[in-house]
């Protein structure tokens, strides 16, 4: 039985699912509709990124062993058109070297098989979540959505990011950790913390995720090699301030 949790109106949120097992596509489908969720179907990874340039979903949920493409194809070609639509993998592929692979390619979350319908349905609440946090926001003529350090400026409202007049575009989770850093200026976070609240994996994935996306980060916000803010603070994680 699936159990309703309506503690947040997700009425009429698109999510496309792909999935070639078909008792877990008629599983999961069953459940979503009974959450108030219209789900699209496709059964091949190809088709998957076909359909989703032709419509606008809201999530879209991956399997990682599809016919045709894999869903790691697949989430990189949503990402070269679409980098703010959240992308939840299933896999049963659960070692923390897969999972880093799935999230580097642009994932925002993975739910290894199997899995309870319940913490499937909490996964996508909390991606739409944060995918609708700015909708929900107001300005704020205190300029409580602005965040500076040096010449490097965020603003949480519009999700815009610049340096030195300079727009820098950011993948979704490239935004999620400069906004960490920036959130905690000038203090060392270390990369359980990056985690938790990045990826929301409260423990350590024992493989270098973390540091691949600040490497990706500090090539779009330190290309002023002699002025450089992300800070790597050796055996205890990273910090960004100016010198």
């Amino acid at each position: 039985a699936f159990v309703k949790t309506n503690l947040y109106c997700y009425s009429m949120k698109k999510i496309l699912l792909v999935e070639d097992e078909v008792h877990v596509v008629s599983f999961i489908k069953k459940g979503l509709t009974e959450e108030g969720f219209e789900v699209s179907v496709v059964f091949d990874g190809k088709t998957g990124v076909q359909i989703f340039n032709d419509r606008s979903f809201d999530l879209v949920i991956l399997d990682i062993m599809l016919p045709e493409m894999n869903g790691l194809e697949v989430c990189k070609e949503i990402r070269k058109v679409n980098t703010s639509v959240p992308i939840l993998f299933l896999t049963a592929l659960g070692t923390s070297e897969n999972i880093v692979l799935g999230l580097e390619t642009g994932a925002d979350d993975y739910l290894v098989k199997p899995f309870k319908f319940i913490e499937l349905v909490a996964r996508i609440k909390t991606l739409l979540r944060r995918t609708e946090h700015v909708s929900a926001q107001q300005p704020d003529p205190q300029g409580d959505f602005i965040f500076r350090v040096g010449d490097l400026e965020l603003n949480d409202y519009t999700k815009t990011v610049s340096r030195a007049d300079r727009v820098i575009s950011l993948t979704t989770t490239e935004y999620r950790l400069l906004l960490f850093f920036m959130k905690n200026k000038s203090k060392v976070v270390s990369r359980v913390d990056i985690l938790e609240e990045v990826w929301g994996v409260n423990f350590d994935l024992g493989t270098n995720v973390v540091d691949v996306y600040v490497n990706y980060l500090r090539k779009k916000v330190d290309f002023v090699p002699e002025n450089k803010l992300i800070h790597t603070v050796i055996g205890m994680g990273y910090v960004l301030k100016e010198h």
